[in-house]
């Protein structure tokens, strides 16, 4: 026998009868369902009524005077009856700080304690509602304080008994299952719209592929270490990765964005601005509630019109320390090869000296290399006591000399030890920085030198350096200090922006002083906590 292949069922027909099914079934079991919430509803519309009437009496100028004397007391009865037969509450109760009524429904109840008990945290300052039996029954209560020259002086008591509330409950139920009968109608007729929509719209992919390039793309947001934020037309977050979320918490701004405004959830994102201008910014800076950021913004744009915005910002602490253990790594590998080629150079001439036998020109020799070697370790130990940063003069002082460069070192007041090692990679930023800049403004020179001069005073560490090269003009100092300006060309005039980043995060201060061709000095004073 011929077998016949069963035809698939389309994705429009299941559409069309599965949420007919899912409306038809969702409505006939929420129909007993949707009361609960239609009298939560009602009970929040009675609450609000009742804390809307209570702010009111609070504010009341006669109220307040008859609390704090200024006024008649009968005033706060007569008020209060009049609010009371106009909006239809059972009871307003006004009470002072000792809890005595002075308004009541029933005349009699004046000048007695209130019941209830649910009072206390109104004197506390706060206003709220709650549910409590008093003496006319159980009712829904708003209690709201009294202040006069920022203290509180009373409460005001608003009730609304609980079969009224009831009754509005019932009201809203039934309106809500009529409600419920047009939905179910225009339930059904829409799953069939909404079936041929979603069939137009898809382009032909089945479900399951549409979910796997949906994961594949979550998946490649959530791997970027950026944060990647994206606005619809409307300057509505429609897209935020986890980086971007990270981000906002580091900066203070808690929340789910999807939905809100750009503008309201994080003001300081010009990503609306974009939807106007409509042209990309690379790399610009700006601060996200205080936290520095690089971000690049760009326009979204489809079918040649303009459907919203996308940001890609990163916290720029980051960038800056990539950039700061570049450097370093760069300045360490010069040191070591310089190391390196002075101890070979010296070695050659020992092994020399000891292939020709001329021990004594030897002897001279190795005095030399050691007086000079105890010269520049004295004068360190000296006015350095701290390892890390005088470790790192010898080595700078090591270099200079190989490369015909005098660095002459002095001070009064030697540096103790750091006692915050967290501050010390930004110290040995700010001086390497300033030294390494010093000798290449003497390294054309035959009689190039640097001056560097450290004291301890006060708990700041003072230092100034100073070289004798050709000075810097007078309109130029202040772009030294900027990123990517040197005179050495590109790739440069990192060095000075990568110092005064760590000065200012040290809460230090410098100054800069040049003649043309007389040379340039830098004074820095940090604060310095040292060790006893």
């Amino acid at each position: 026998m011929k077998k016949h292949n069963k035809r698939p069922i389309s994705m429009q027909v299941w559409l069309t009868a599965l949420v007919g099914l899912v409306v038809f079934v969702s409505l006939s079991v929420t129909g007993f369902l949707i009361g609960g919430s239609a009298a939560d509803r009602a009970r929040d519309s009675q609450s609000e009524k009742a804390m809307n009437i209570a702010i009111t009496i609070s504010h009341t100028q006669s109220v307040i005077d008859g609390l704090t004397g200024k006024g008649p007391i009968e005033e706060i009865q007569a008020f209060t009856q009049s609010v009371q037969d106009e909006t239809q509450v059972e009871y307003i109760v006004v009470m002072n700080t000792e809890r005595i009524r002075q308004s009541h429904p029933v005349a009699e109840r004046i000048g007695q304690y209130f019941v209830g008990g649910d009072e206390d945290l109104a004197f506390d300052g706060q206003q709220y509602t709650s549910m409590a039996t008093g003496t006319l029954g159980k009712s829904m209560r708003a209690f709201v304080p009294i202040w006069a020259e920022g203290q509180i002086i009373g409460v005001v008591a608003v009730g609304i008994m609980m079969d009224n509330v009831r009754s509005a409950v019932l009201e809203s139920v039934n309106t809500s299952f009529i409600g419920i009968g047009f939905g179910l109608l225009i339930g059904l007729v829409g799953a069939v719209l909404l079936a041929r929509k979603v069939k137009c719209t898809l382009f032909g992919l089945e479900p399951g592929e549409i979910a796997q390039q949906l994961r594949e793309r979550e998946a490649m947001l959530e791997a970027v270490r950026d944060g990647i934020i994206a606005i619809n037309d409307q300057a509505e977050i429609v897209l935020v990765n986890q980086a971007a979320i990270t981000l906002f918490r580091s900066a203070g701004v808690e929340g789910n964005p999807l939905g809100k405004s750009i503008q309201s959830f994080v003001p300081s994102l010009p990503l609306q601005q974009m939807l106007e201008d409509k042209k990309p910014q690379y790399d610009q800076e700006l601060k996200l509630n205080g936290l520095d950021v690089v971000v690049t913004q760009v326009p979204v744009i489809s079918n040649d019109q303009l459907v919203g915005a996308l940001a890609i910002f990163r916290d720029k602490s980051e960038l800056t320390s990539l950039v700061e253990q570049l450097t370093g790594a760069r300045v360490y590998a010069e040191t070591l090869r310089h190391q390196t080629h002075e101890f070979m150079n010296k070695l050659h001439v020992i092994m020399a000296m000891v292939h020709t036998k001329s021990y004594d020109e030897l002897k001279e020799y190795t005095s030399y290399i050691s007086d000079t070697y105890q010269k520049e370790t004295g004068v360190v130990s000296r006015l350095v006591k701290d390892p890390v940063i005088a470790g790192y003069l010898m080595s700078k002082l090591s270099e200079s000399r190989e490369s015909g460069i005098l660095i002459k070192l002095d001070g009064n007041h030697p540096l103790p030890p750091l006692q915050k090692m967290e501050h010390m990679d930004k110290i040995i930023t700010i001086l390497g920085n300033l030294l390494d800049n010093a000798c290449d403004a003497v390294s054309e020179q035959v009689d190039g030198e640097v001056q560097l001069t450290l004291d301890y005073v006060a708990s700041q560490l003072q230092f100034s350096v100073r070289d004798n090269g050709p000075g810097i003009l007078l309109e130029n100092i202040e772009e030294v200090f900027e990123q990517g300006i040197s005179s050495k060309g590109e790739g440069h005039g990192y060095g000075l922006y990568l110092a005064k980043i760590a000065l200012d995060e040290l809460n230090g201060e410098w100054t800069v002083s040049s003649t043309k061709g007389n040379g340039t000095e830098f004074t820095v004073r940090v604060p310095y906590t040292g060790e006893e």
